[in-house]
């Protein structure tokens, strides 16, 4: 089968012929119809994550190592299963849940693999969707798309669960306060219906790009303001009545953190989601005099992937731009990406 790979970090993904697979145990053999390219991947490709102050969190530290088979946003037809996966019916279509753990830890027992010590992530630890077909491990990982278009449920796995599950770590206040979205990429257009589907009152976008601004609003979000903007800080307290209460930044970068605890109000929650990574000081005094929730999201659980494809089988969501390539695409795909040129997301189609 045809594998699109890291082989070097920072090189140009490589054509790669491996065997087809052949499942074992609980394992379940899935031929990908569709797999999204994300900025994760680009960071794995890249080989590090960005510490600031020139450190560096490098993916040899963790133990992941070339060659890499990247895409964790994976929708594929069932083809095959090991002896002891039950009965797995072979022609479903599905939507992988790619966030797997060790399966004995604290977390994972809990049902929240996605933070488990031990990651077994495909498109990261295993192989994942930039190929003919992919092994899952288990076939509770799976879920059913009944109604739903592949190339369009497929960001569901990363964008959608990582954007469901921030948005309901700010609890409450996203129905009674407009959520400020810094970043207007796949995620947030994504965060965008999310927010809608859950009754929000709406989404005051903040990003550098006019083009990602635009398709903010034609997606609904309520404003969308430029990040360089020098009244941009004031922009924000205008459209949210003094100080944002909530905040999702899905960039992760020191200027939108910084940006995000500037427009924040007393009392006010932001959670990030984004790695692009930097440093951030902070005068602690603030922290609780103001005070304020500073807090992570990473991804999301098997069942909070579940609940949001409920939610979009209900048609209460409507799926984020997608653009279709082929697989032989990989490389270009993930360039367009690492360059900014991407509206929504692209999904390749081997």
């Amino acid at each position: 089968m045809r594998c699109y790979c890291v082989t070097h970090h920072g090189q140009p993904l490589e054509l790669v012929e491996r065997p087809l697979p052949q499942p074992q145990g609980t394992e379940v053999l899935l031929k990908v119809s569709a797999a999204g390219v994300c900025h994760t991947d680009l960071h794995l490709w890249e080989g590090h994550y960005d510490l600031g102050g020139g450190k560096k969190l490098t993916l040899a530290e963790r133990g992941i190592k070339p060659p890499l088979t990247l895409s964790h946003e994976i929708v594929g037809e069932v083809v095959g299963a090991g002896e002891a996966a039950g009965a797995v019916a072979p022609g479903r279509t599905v939507l992988v849940h790619p966030w797997i753990g060790c399966g004995e830890c604290a977390a994972c027992r809990r049902g929240e693999e996605n933070i488990c010590i031990k990651p077994q992530s495909l498109g990261v630890v295993r192989p994942g969707g930039f190929a003919e077909y992919v092994i899952v491990p288990h076939p509770r990982y799976l879920v059913d798309i009944d109604g739903l278009d592949a190339a369009e449920a497929a960001p569901l796995a990363c964008a959608g669960v990582t954007t469901y599950s921030a948005l309901k770590k700010l609890g409450a206040r996203i129905e009674t306060d407009p959520v400020v979205i810094i970043g207007a990429g796949g995620l947030g257009l994504m965060a965008i219906e999310v927010l809608k589907a859950l009754g929000g009152k709406g989404a005051i976008v903040v990003d550098l790009d006019p083009v990602k601004r635009e398709a903010a609003l034609a997606a609904g979000a309520l404003q969308a303001i430029d990040a360089r903007a020098p009244d941009a800080f004031a922009q924000i307290q205008q459209a949210t009545g003094g100080g944002a209460r909530a905040v999702l930044d899905l960039v992760g970068a020191t200027p939108t953190v910084t940006l995000a605890m500037a427009c924040s109000a007393r009392g006010g929650h932001i959670v990030i989601c984004g790695l692009m990574g930097g440093d951030l000081t902070l005068a602690l005094p603030v922290i609780p005099m103001r005070p304020l929730t500073l807090q992570g999201s990473y991804v999301g659980t098997l069942q909070e992937l579940r609940e949001l494809v409920a939610l979009a089988q209900r048609r209460t969501m409507k799926p984020i731009p997608v653009t279709r390539r082929p697989l032989a695409d990989a490389n270009d795909a993930l360039m367009a990406l690492h360059e900014g040129r991407i509206v929504g997301r692209t999904i390749l189609v081997p």
